[in-house]
This record gives C-alpha cells, structure tokens and sequence, in this order.
C-alpha cells in the first residue's frame, strides 16, 4: 500500500505539522462588527485535522477593513474575539496562524469605521465593486496615495497586529502579499505609479513588502512569519505586467535572506485566471530555501506528486475544504468528497453553508 508523504510530518519555521496538508485562506465573512465570534471558533475547530490553518485574511488596522464582516486583529476586543478560535483549534490538536491583510484600495467606506480612509500606493481605481450590507453593490472608489508617514504607520500597524496575534494564541503569522491588496498593489506597476523610492523600479516597487516583512520578522519571529504572493493572479484587477516574472525573481531572493519560515503560493487557474508557469514556481523554489507552499486547484493525488517531486513541501486546499471538514481523514481513508457546495453561501452572515456542512458518516 502506498505510503503519501502528504500525511507526514513536517516543521516549519517554528511550527511542528502533524501532516503537509493546509487549508487555505478563505474569505467567509462572518465577523459581525468586525470581531471574530463563536461561530468563527467552530468552523476552525471543525477543520483542525489540517496540518496547518491559515486563517481568511484579517485586518491589521481600522485603514485596511475591505470586505463586510471581515475580522481584524487590532482592538482588544478582536484579540479576545480571536482566542476563542486559537484555543478551539489548539485543544483539537491543530496550529493556526493568521492572515494579516491590509485590503488597500479594495474596499469601500460603507465596510469601514468612522474616521478612516481608503489607502494604496497611488490613487488608481480599481475596476470592479464591493459588496456593502447597507446599500449592496458599490463601485470601487479612487483611493488616497499614500504619504511617506502613511507608509510608516502602516508598517507600524502591521508590527502591531503581528504582536496581537501572538497574544491572541496564533501559531504564526502569514503576510497577504497577493491577489491585489496592499501589498500587492506597491509590486504592480499598474497599482504603483509612485515618483519616490516606494515606486518606479523592481527594487523600489518590492521595497514596502520586504520592510513589512522585516519588521515583523523581527517583531515576532522570523520563524513565525510567512508571506502569501500571486504572482500572474488577476484578482481584484491585478493585470499582467512586462517584467513580472524579473520582480518575482528579485522579491524571492530577498525574502530569502531574510530567513522567514515559509512562502505561499497561490495559482489561481482552476477558477479562470492565468496559469503560474511551471518556470516560475521552480525559480522561487530555487531562489527560497525554506518551506514552499504551493496553492490551486490540487486534489489529492495531484498534490502527493507536487511534494513527491520536491516542488513543494506542503500543499494548501481551500474549497474543499468548505464542504468537507474532515477533508484529511476522507484523504487518509479514501473516503468520496463531498460535492455539495453551495457558492451562494460563502459570504452570508450565518452558520448556513459554513458550520452545517456533514462529516463523513462510515
């Protein structure tokens, strides 16, 4: 019988896996007022057998709320909220770290609080709209440009909910650096029209993400810090651009020298967008000497041969992950996935198509 290297052990950075099986940052909308509940602890605790959970991207500042219901991680009360979360995954044997995602300008005012502005690198809209729950659909607005102290307190804000998440009981911390939030936006030329040292060249454009990524890693950790990148990926209006593959050899050289535990990958092609060339995925791999996660569209027997290989070293599922809490042990046990999704559910409020789908009844 074989024997899958995707159910062994293995250790990243700081954090001891039981299997190489992630499940994915994912969007689901269920922080009410912003703060993580009991019903968000649920649906983790639901999906500890995974090797590792990386939370739905979480807001480090009041500036970075984007999305309706989404969580942050920089008031006592989100901290709080968090823990509920971190002991239920932990007492059921799991690890957790969290996504710290700054949404730039993919956001709208009717998502944030009072008193905070729509931020990016420059003051490019982003085509497209948001959900509001007040007033449903809204297009997209021109963001502020950010300033140099914008620029400064944002990294600021960054350190800070790294620190917050340690005391809320995450295991790590994993930088949104993908799909066209903040961070992503000052690596495209598209987003990043910049005249300063924040803009312009490779180096200057990839400057903002590796000072973000430094001072974390100094705040909490090098071997508790990651970093989630797509390159190719066309969310939230992120076209391609001359020169991507060069900006992406660059930035992953460089956060190889800064010795953080993992990079995630994420390709985007199973739901339309383009394909990441193979090439690109073996340069970071050679560029990277720490722990490659790699994201999109794997089932198992697919993500076996992507660890096999040594193309990666851990395999991340996201939607399979919906409608199959217990996706490991259906892998482990050859059980049949659940086919049961339902996408109209993903972003409503309650626990309907989030903590209600069954476990496999033998």
């Amino acid at each position: 019988m074989k024997t899958y290297k995707l159910f062994t052990p293995k250790k990243v950075g700081a954090i001891e896996l039981k299997n190489r099986i992630v499940m994915a940052p994912m969007t689901r909308c269920r922080a009410i007022g912003n703060i993580p509940n009991e019903l968000m602890a649920e649906y983790y605790k639901q999906r500890s057998n995974a090797g590792l959970i990386i939370s739905e991207g979480t807001s480090p500042s009041p500036n970075g709320l984007g999305y309706a219901r989404m969580p942050g991680i920089f008031s006592k009360q989100q901290v709080e909220g968090w823990k509920k979360t971190t002991e239920a995954v932990h007492k059921n044997g799991g690890k957790i770290i969290v996504q710290l995602m700054h949404s730039g300008r993919i956001s709208h005012p009717l998502n944030m609080q009072e008193g905070t502005q729509i931020l990016a690198p420059s003051a490019v809209k982003a085509a497209g709209q948001m959900w509001t729950d007040s007033k449903g659909l809204q297009d997209f607005m021109v963001p502020k440009e950010m300033t140099t102290q914008d620029i400064l307190h944002a990294k600021t804000e960054y350190i800070t909910a790294a620190e917050n998440a340690l005391f809320a009981g995450f295991d790590g911390v994993e930088l949104h650096s993908a799909n066209g939030y903040l961070l992503e936006e000052f690596l495209s030329p598209i987003s990043n029209v910049r005249k300063d040292n924040y803009g312009g060249s490779i180096e200057n454009r990839c400057r903002f993400v590796i000072e973000v990524v430094t001072s974390v890693a100094q705040a909490i950790g090098k071997e508790k810090t990651g970093i989630r990148l797509s390159p190719y990926g066309v969310a939230s209006d992120m076209p391609h651009y001359p020169g991507i593959d060069a900006a992406y050899d660059y930035l992953s050289k460089e956060l190889d020298k800064l010795d953080i535990a993992y990079i995630h990958l994420v390709d985007h092609s199973a739901m339309g967008a383009p394909p990441v060339p193979l090439e690109i995925k073996k340069l970071i791999r050679h560029n990277f000497k720490n722990t490659l996660i790699l994201c999109g569209g794997y089932d198992k027997e697919s993500a076996e041969a992507a660890i096999e290989s040594g193309l990666t070293d851990l395999v991340a599922f996201g939607r399979p992950f919906i409608n199959n809490p217990d996706l490991v042990e259906r892998f482990k046990n050859n059980w049949s996935l659940s086919q049961d999704l339902n996408m109209d559910l993903f972003y409503t409020a309650d626990e309907k198509g989030y903590t209600d789908y069954p476990f496999h009844k033998v």
